[in-house]
């Protein structure tokens, strides 16, 4: 059987290699990301973000250490603002929703603002 993933791949989500071993950075080791980066809300979101903008480059991401989380500020292009926010907001709760349950997994609550520049 060949392997699915290359290690390091975006779809490998819990830091193992392809045969579910757990690496030293994904148990914390060597790899502590502070809450100034924003952690892996911040790169759920990065990676939402860019996924579903037209121009990726234009993604930027603002993070704000609060009591008890992380607020995370999303600009995008002008154009990008629609998709970003879906149909009545639908993707914009679902992005909320996801970068919510990333910043459970490091211990912390996020909010995510989309900012109109």
């Amino acid at each position: 059987m060949t392997d699915l993933y290359e290690a390091g791949d975006i779809n490998q989500t819990d830091g193992g290699d392809v045969d579910g071993n757990v690496t030293d950075d994904a148990a914390g080791v060597g790899n502590q990301r502070g809450p100034e980066d924003g952690g892996t809300p911040s790169a759920v979101l990065t990676y939402l973000a860019r996924s579903l903008s037209n121009d990726p480059d234009a993604v930027a991401i603002d993070t704000d250490e609060r009591r008890g989380g992380l607020r995370l500020s999303l600009h995008v292009a002008p154009d990008d603002m629609g998709r970003v926010i879906g149909r009545r907001g639908r993707t914009a709760q679902a992005i909320r929703t996801l970068v919510n349950v990333a910043a459970a997994k490091d211990g912390v609550q996020a909010s995510v603002d989309i900012v109109d520049d």
